[in-house]
């Protein structure tokens, strides 16, 4: 049989194969070795310990057409550039790095933009000062994910307003994450990301220093998708100006930081006429005047997630709901205690969101089946649904999921201690349209393994 099958084909039934599966494909013989290797073209490597460079780089080698590499490490790594120089120098083809071995230098990256002109996307960690002059020779990188780490000890930079200031950059995508107020370096890429539609901040309490700002500003109008992570002290600001003059908005994330000013703003004076999916993780910031706001004045919403909001009560989910009844597609509502709290909610909710597509109730612990089952009753179009961690869950849920939801393709039952083997068969044998389950493995019986596998169900255990 090995002398029949040509190398294409192999390589062809490799790439196919599940990761197990490809492991063992390395022991069979010196060519389904060299075959692996020449088909692989993604590798995600940790390390406890820095690598051994005439080691590591000869590694890379046998695996000539690598374009997605990832490297981390378990442990803090001195000898990052020198790891970043092996992998610049061995994948020439290299069009996605995520390299968070520890921070790196500007001159390595330098080196690295020489090696691999076709890098599309980089995430890599700098020290401060930041400077962002290294990045103009990356011609073809579209997105850039930068963690900043300690302070290197050596001098701040002085030109960051000069001679680059015209590199315009073609970024789409960026991930900053613990900018600071002094920042200053971070001005270059304000003033030279006029494409980026993409922005996500984490951890960030500024965006630069004052030269920064207005720069910044510009930055925003063209945004389709921003995200801000913990980043209370620019959250007001971003949101005001979202609100004045973005219209190409229509993706906004909002998780732990921001004053209920602000974003009872934005919701009501938004111009964002575009904006399709919110996403908002405010315990203590969230409460039903804006639920109310974004009924009146969110009528694309397409998609709502609210996670540990603890001050939002049923009537406002109500109005929302009520207001939204012909356009909501996708309905999360994490770990929020109205949920358990208001008997009749999510019945309600149901009957008004007969488009619903998509519904998470994850980690909402004392959900019982009865006030699940009663919206899943109305729910006829669901392909997806997510209950993780909604302990009190039985077998009853499974059973009217196989009845009333014959449209599911995706089911998330993990951590749900009362759903057994018996139910998770039972759903298994009677979904039609069932290709991904979440399930403990030891919840799936034999039956329901041989019937996945005709199904081409895939069991993520």
């Amino acid at each position: 049989m090995d002398s029949i099958l040509c190398d294409e084909l192999l390589q062809e039934i490799f790439r196919r194969l599940p990761p197990p599966s490809s492991a063992a494909v390395s022991l069979v013989c010196r060519r389904w070795l060299h075959l692996l290797r020449s088909s692989t073209t993604s590798l995600s490597l940790s390390f406890i310990e820095p690598p051994f460079i005439p080691l590591f780089s000869s590694f890379l080698r046998f695996h000539p057409y690598l374009s997605t590499v990832s490297v981390t490490s378990t442990a803090t790594v001195d000898s990052s550039d020198h790891v970043l120089f092996a992998v610049a120098s061995s994948c020439p083809n290299l069009r996605h790095l995520r390299f968070l071995n520890g921070p790196v230098s500007p001159f390595s990256l330098l080196s690295l933009s020489a090696s691999c002109p076709n890098l599309v996307s980089l995430a890599v960690t700098l020290f401060r000062p930041l400077s962002f002059l290294w990045m103009t020779p990356f011609r073809s990188l579209k997105e850039l994910s930068i963690y900043s780490a300690g302070n290197s000890g050596e001098l701040d930079y002085v030109d960051f307003y000069g001679s680059c200031d015209s590199s315009e950059l073609n970024l789409e995508s960026l991930l900053l994450t613990g900018i600071q107020a002094g920042d200053k370096g971070v001005s270059f890429l304000w003033r030279n990301c006029k494409k980026v539609r993409t922005l996500k901040l984490k951890g960030c309490e500024g965006v630069g220093d004052q030269g920064s700002f207005l720069a910044f500003l510009q930055c925003l109008e063209g945004l389709q998708e921003l995200e801000l992570r913990t980043c209370r002290t620019i959250a007001d600001g971003v949101l005001l100006k979202l609100a004045e003059n973005c219209a190409m908005l229509n993706s906004l994330l909002l998780y732990d930081g921001g004053s209920k000013e602000g974003l009872l703003h934005f919701l009501s004076q938004s111009k964002c006429d575009n904006l399709q999916k919110l996403d908002l993780r405010l315990p203590l910031d969230l409460d039903n005047n804006h639920l109310t706001a974004a009924a009146e004045n969110l009528g694309s919403l397409r998609s709502l997630s609210l996670q540990s909001c603890c001050l939002v009560t049923g009537e406002g989910l109500k109005i929302l709901g009520n207001a939204m009844a012909d356009g909501l597609e996708e309905l999360a509502l994490i770990n929020c205690d109205v949920v358990e709290r208001e008997s009749g909610l999510l019945t309600t909710l149901g009957q008004d969101l007969k488009r619903l597509k998509k519904l998470d109730l994850s980690f909402n612990d004392m959900l019982l089946d009865k006030e699940l089952i009663s919206m899943l009753v109305s729910c006829n179009n669901l392909n997806e649904l997510k209950v993780r961690g909604c302990k009190k869950l039985t077998n009853l849920t499974m059973v009217s999921l196989a009845k009333c939801c014959k449209k599911l393709e995706t089911v998330d039952v993990m951590y749900c201690c009362g759903i057994e083997a018996e139910g998770v068969e039972l759903f298994v044998l009677n979904s039609p349209k069932l290709r991904l389950l979440q399930v403990e493995g030891n919840k799936v019986s034999d039956v329901a393994r041989t019937w996945a596998s005709h199904k081409f169900i895939e069991v993520v255990a």
